[in-house]
């Protein structure tokens, strides 16, 4: 259990909206030797938890978050789906609760024009839920399994802030032409 407080205790706090202090690479590296093998597995699987279909992660908050993950993207394909008048059906990710504060969400970043700023919307709430899964964990696994999904959300930001715009845009004005 040392080994935990002392790699969390190094660990630099994360903010949403700044540069993500290291790669998730580089966390799975800083925590290789000092947690468990068991640990160390959940934590490498957690990084294709919104993409994949996993069994049962072996950590409750995990599966909270999963569940949480998977609630809010059936919201949006709820809300995207009603406004092309297709069936959301096929496209919603199977065992996903429900909750209303999640339709107001999904609902919130359809209606934003800017897309960006939408998809920073979706982010800024999942990174509150991680907010409220935090609590009451400071020095446990749980932490770290929080502090993956965040940095997980910085490094998504900062590929979409460094990415080459003006490439992006004349490759999708050569595929419209």
């Amino acid at each position: 259990m040392s080994a935990y407080v002392y790699l969390i205790a190094s660990l630099p706090m994360l903010h949403f909206g700044t540069k993500p202090p290291f790669t998730f690479a580089k966390f799975l590296e800083l925590c290789q030797g000092l947690i468990s093998g068991d640990d160390m597995a959940l934590l490498e699987s957690s990084h294709n938890l919104g993409t994949t279909a996993h069994r049962s992660p072996g950590s409750t908050t995990l599966r909270r978050w999963q569940s949480f993950e998977k609630a809010l993207r059936n919201e949006v394909v709820k809300v995207r789906a009603h406004s092309m008048h297709v069936d959301p059906a096929p496209y919603l990710a199977p065992d996903g609760s429900s909750e209303l504060a999640l339709t107001h969400v999904a609902l919130a970043a359809y209606r934003n024009p800017a897309l960006l700023e939408a998809e920073k919307f979706l982010d800024e709430t999942r990174w509150q839920r991680l907010e409220e899964l935090a609590s009451g964990h400071y020095f446990d696994m749980d932490f770290l399994v929080i502090y993956a999904q965040k940095l997980l959300i910085l490094e998504r930001w900062e590929r979409i802030h460094s990415a080459d715009k003006e490439k992006l845009l004349k490759e999708t004005l050569q595929k419209s032409t």
